[in-house]
């Protein structure tokens, strides 16, 4: 167990009080450390306050506009109903304050000193408080500063919006462009869209989704185009002209119409949060893409001074910014040595519909194995039998042809992150497809199309 020597102020300084950061200060004073925590917004971390977890309350907001329109179809008579953006924005918005409560009573139960002020590396074993101008010493820092949304140069950003401020909008836009088609772009898409906004999409490549299997992708450009999508291919941001009356036109690189927009939302990908962290004070140089280079232990090139989470941008995921954590302070403060496997790491999309995947696409499989075979399974979702829109559920295994084993889950569909999840086990623990044909169909359910794939 390592304990403060008097020449430090406390055994590990974190800078960051996100996932990764409260996860390591937590687990570390549990094995004894004295421990604190500057954060300099608010703690809980882009996921909790300003991520994942609001944007899933406004997925299930948007998802009743669904839910709604298959009531009749079922026998329900709904009149008057409608929405109101400011009661969903203000409950999504208490909801966080009472994580940012839950996370700030996790640090006090475990002892965790935690200032609410931006700290900067001055020194191996050194941060100063920008606010305080308070100098702290620790004879560990990690840093767990996450990732930023990026800004792209063009004329006009000043006016667009990312996922930072969506959240705080005063009126649910009428019309709304989203630069990018990642998983933030799509989420965003989806929910305004069922909101009843009119949504333009808007890429500088030709394909959305990039990283996903080809088939998911070209499953749910269809289904998002049917549902009123529009997408924009090839065509980077020229500028964006804000007129009096506060409305946007967006001037494109593809030489077609601007389009005219009530909210800009750029989410054009997530770049790791190092600016002005003082890191040329200990001579760590950043990586080509901004990420903070890290061995298998978080260790930077700095020996006193690690990093964990989106800013290492190892894997941006929550989950794997939590596990570093706990992988480090087990390491560092509990003797208890143990690597984070990076291997079958589910992902999920909650676009609407959402699509879920863990292991390598077919592309990928056929790269690294050779000898693939797929599985797949094309149907329509029971509950969707009675509903105008022809839209259907897409589920595929990818097999090692030689070993039998499943590499690969790729499913799109309603509930397909939930549904996922369980079978993600099966990828992890090397099942083969012999396996999951032995498992008895849970019927009827759109997961038993995973053992009835023949």
């Amino acid at each position: 167990m390592t304990m403060a020597q008097p020449q430090f102020d406390y055994d590990l300084f974190v800078i960051g009080a996100g996932s990764g950061g409260v996860r390591a200060s937590r687990i570390a004073a549990g094995h004894g450390a004295s421990v604190a925590v500057a954060e300099e917004f608010r703690i809980g971390g882009t996921c909790v306050i300003r991520g994942c977890v609001p944007k899933k309350l406004l997925v299930y907001a948007s998802q009743f506009a669904d839910d709604l329109a298959h009531a009749a179809d079922y026998g329900w008579t709904i009149q008057g109903a409608r929405f109101d953006w400011p009661t969903l924005r203000d409950a999504v918005a208490r909801d966080v304050d009472r994580l940012n409560a839950a996370y700030t009573r996790t640090l006090d139960s475990n002892k965790v000193a935690h200032f609410l002020d931006r700290a900067e590396i001055t020194g191996p074993n050194s941060v100063r408080l920008k606010q305080s101008g308070q100098t702290i010493t620790a004879k560990n820092i990690l840093i767990a500063t996450g990732a930023w949304p990026m800004m792209p140069p063009f004329a006009g950003a000043e006016h667009c919006i990312t996922s930072n401020e969506v959240f705080g909008l005063d009126t649910l836009p009428q019309r709304v462009v989203i630069a990018g088609a990642g998983y933030i772009a799509m989420e965003f898409a989806g929910i305004f869209n069922a909101l009843g906004s009119t949504v333009t999409v808007v890429n500088r490549s030709d394909a959305i989704l990039r990283g996903y299997d080809i088939d998911l992708r070209e499953r749910l450009l269809a289904i998002t185009r049917a549902r009123g999508i529009t997408y924009r291919f090839n065509a980077p941001f020229d500028r964006v002209d804000k007129h009096s009356d506060g409305s946007l036109r967006v001037h494109l690189q593809d030489g077609g119409e601007p389009i005219d927009a009530d909210a800009v939302l750029v989410a054009t990908g997530r770049t790791p949060n190092t600016a002005g962290l003082g890191l040329d004070q200990v001579g760590i140089a950043l990586g080509a893409r901004g990420e903070i280079p890290v061995d298998a232990d978080g260790r930077t090139s700095c020996p006193s001074v690690f990093a964990v989470g989106d800013v290492t941008d190892r894997v941006q995921l929550t989950p794997i910014a939590i596990r570093e954590g706990q992988a480090f302070a087990d390491g560092q403060f509990g003797k208890k040595h143990s690597a984070v496997s990076y291997d079958a790491i589910p992902s999920a999309v909650f676009s609407q519909p959402p699509l879920a995947a863990v292991g390598p696409t077919e592309a990928e499989a056929r790269a690294s194995h050779g000898d693939v075979k797929t599985y797949t399974s094309d149907f329509r979702p029971m509950k969707n039998i009675f509903s105008q829109r022809i839209e259907r559920g897409f589920y595929k295994l990818v097999v090692d042809g030689a070993t039998d084993r499943v590499l690969g889950i790729h499913m799109i569909g309603p509930d397909a992150p939930e549904i996922l999840q369980a079978a993600a086990i099966a990828v992890k623990a090397g099942l083969t497809k012999a396996d999951f044909d032995a498992t008895v169909a849970l019927h009827p359910s759109m997961a038993e199309e995973l053992v009835l794939m023949r």
